[in-house]
């Protein structure tokens, strides 16, 4: 017999019951706050939020309990402040737990918008080289470890999986998405969130967000609609029901969230307006025609950001639109008040808020978040990034790799053991027991280069914008010169990470085997190079031939470019493969490991992470740039090209002071 004074505090009751009981006893400001999730820093209550949100002590006192956190700190910091923010949360009446959620934090992606820095987490690739690899099994345990690794710090809403379809080469949100195949994603989707939440949501599980509804992968002319000019989503191949037959499976899978996508569907039976207004889109299509009847969350700012459609309507009024279109949540917001005045002046019903409400509470209760919302600091040390499942994940960056060229000679993969290398764009390090590495092309028996996909940078550094990947696939012309330019000196094996499509084609002519990865670090690219591991990848998705082909190709068509250089599912196996065992200690000492001495990098196209994995670099860095360090961006800005690292975070250096970090840098 339970002892609890209310039904809702009953732990023998279902979270319906107690939802149900709750809600009754709420006020309306409380009711209100459940349905903002914005952005909260971990650390000092009273310190400013991040990216100009409120702190964390306001947003509790404005009721609001569901905290988005984009910051990866130490397993500890992480753990203790969740447990800080649920002691806080109950000292309030009615004592609701928070939910904390977070993005994609697994693998290789730094952009505050859509994925960040792993951290101490373990890291796999990214959810591209799981649709290079199409193994659901393998899927299911990386959702489990993602669940294992979340819950244990205290994060119990995953923001993801995203379940779009890579249509459009240029898209920048390609490397979230599991590729361009449907029957890929549909069955690895629903792989991913029965790993997250189980069976059924419980007191173990982690709640999964599906996204972004209903397909958000062809968008007009490749652009994203974090931003107005990529607010056009279309159809010209009349695919839109492919493109919403993931979302079919997740459904009936149990998905407990949904998140509607930015975009504006055009030229098709929907009003044309940002989906999160779309009455049509949310509750005509997702719950009427489909059935679903959990929580749907708007993505980030669709009020104060990004109100596609809808930039005529105030503040409030766009607020007005999004929930009566069927939104239970708005991501990213953190204004109750408003709510709370459209009630009050009879815009919106309290009926309404109800309905809203009522699903997040009774998420709650399944979690187990009102019975026990707090963690093991310690017993989170001993689960997050523990030795076996970082060895798991590096298997799967290695697995994923696909080999596109494989040409007879020196450079022919897996490689001699012993051979002297020349090494651009890794660290020399990961080569030690397996290699000698020499300080110039000209000395080697062959050239390494990995390379990152091309892209515009655009923006202001710093914001937003800037971390984006978007824009042509052409490599810079510089950049084939230099590759170019090895390739004479030496057989070349060149390795491009791929967060979208790119195009190879001017640099096939200078490499003699040819490798993409979708998320891997250097250990285990060398793996791979060695025969430790074998490239069993297939291409997630076509890989074009020229600009001119992706321009005239239709967004929502899968394989659509004419002549690609690589058509989907390619990927070459290695002959006869027979796994090479790892270097010894031996080995690694009887290796040499040269650097180059003057140009070691090319500043414009060396990412902030490979410079700090440097002892040279990094100990340059800590002289003349110390602020990056401290700049509370640096753990989503590892990918960022280094010029525009140091236009965001070293404002206050003056021109001699800029030029002689850069002249330093480039005489190593």
């Amino acid at each position: 017999m339970s002892d609890a004074s209310y039904p809702y505090q009953d732990p023998t009751l279902g979270p319906a019951q107690r939802a149900e009981d709750l809600l009754s006893r709420l006020p309306l400001e409380v009711k209100a706050g459940l349905m903002f999730q914005p952005l909260a820093g971990i650390g000092d209550f009273d310190a400013p939020g991040p990216i100009g949100y409120p702190s964390t002590r306001t947003l509790l006192e404005r009721r609001i309990n569901h905290f988005n956190t984009l910051q990866a700190l130490s397993v500890r910091e992480m753990a203790e402040w969740a447990n800080a923010v649920q002691e806080e949360a109950r000292k309030l009446p009615f004592g609701i737990p928070v939910t904390i959620s977070s993005d994609p934090r697994h693998g290789f992606g730094n952009n505050p918008g859509t994925g960040l820095s792993a951290g101490p987490f373990s890291q796999w690739p990214e959810q591209l080289g799981f649709g290079a690899l199409d193994d659901p099994d393998l899927v299911a345990r990386f959702a489990d470890t993602v669940r294992r690794e979340y819950r244990a710090v205290g994060i119990a809403l995953a923001l993801h999986p995203q379940i779009d379809l890579a249509t459009e080469p240029r898209w920048s949100r390609a490397g979230g998405t599991y590729g361009e195949s449907v029957e890929i994603t549909r069955r690895l989707a629903v792989a991913y969130v029965r790993g997250l939440q189980g069976d059924q949501l419980g007191p173990t599980s982690v709640a999964a967000m599906g996204k972004h509804f209903p397909g958000g992968g062809p968008q007009l002319d490749g652009e994203d609609p974090h931003f107005e000019y990529g607010q056009e989503q279309v159809y010209p191949g009349g695919l839109w029901d492919m493109h919403l037959q993931p979302f079919k499976d997740v459904l009936a899978a149990g998905l407990s969230q949904i998140m509607p996508y930015y975009g504006v569907p055009i030229d098709t039976e929907y009003e044309e307006v940002g989906f999160s207004f779309n009455k049509q889109i949310v509750t005509g299509l997702l719950r009427e025609q489909l059935g679903f009847d959990g929580i749907v969350c708007s993505d980030w700012g669709i009020l104060s950001a990004t109100p596609w459609g809808v930039q005529h309507l105030s503040f409030e009024e766009r607020m007005a639109r999004a929930i009566e279109a069927g939104i239970d949540q708005l991501g990213g917001e953190a204004r109750p008040e408003y709510l709370i005045k459209l009630v009050q002046d009879g815009k919106i019903s309290e009926d309404r808020i109800d309905r809203s409400a009522r699903r997040l509470l009774k998420e709650k209760f399944a979690l187990g978040l009102f019975d026990n919302p707090f963690v093991d600091v310690a017993e989170a040390e001993r689960t997050v990034g523990t030795a076996a499942v970082r060895a798991e994940g590096l298997a799967a960056q290695a697995a994923a790799h696909t080999l596109l060229r494989n040409d007879e000679g020196p450079a022919q993969l897996p490689l001699r053991k012993g051979i002297r290398v020349y090494v651009d764009g890794m660290d020399p390090v990961a080569l030690a027991g397996r290699a000698n590495v020499v300080a110039s092309p000209e000395e080697a028996d062959v050239a390494i280069v990995r390379l990152a996909a091309p892209f515009e940078q655009r923006g202001v550094p710093g914001e937003l914008e800037s971390f984006f990947h978007a824009g042509s696939l052409e490599f810079p012309v510089d950049d084939v010169e230099h590759i170019e330019k090895i390739s004479r000196a030496a057989p070349t094996v060149v390795d491009v990470y791929l967060d979208r499509g790119t195009i190879l084609t001017p640099i096939l002519p200078h490499a003699d085997s040819v490798l993409v990865d979708f998320g891997a670090s250097d250990e285990a690219f060398a793996r791979v190079l060695f025969g430790e591991a074998e490239p069993r990848g297939r291409l997630p998705m076509e890989l074009p031939s020229s600009t001119e082909a992706v321009a005239a190709s239709r967004p929502d068509v899968p394989s659509d470019t004419a002549d690609p250089a690589f058509e989907f599912g390619v990927g070459l196996r290695y002959a006869n493969w027979v796994p090479q065992p790892h270097p010894t200690d031996e080995e690694k000492a009887a290796t040499t490991l040269v650097r180059p001495n003057g140009n070691r990098y090319r500043l414009h196209r060396t990412g902030v992470g490979q410079l700090l994995k440097d002892p040279d670099a990094k100990a340059i860095l800590t002289e003349d740039l110390p602020q990056l360090f401290s700049h509370p961006m640096l753990n989503v800005s590892l990918g960022m090209a280094f010029p525009t690292a140091v236009a965001m975070v070293g404002g206050d250096l003056d021109d001699d002071a800029r030029e002689r970090l850069f002249s330093r840098l480039t005489a190593l």
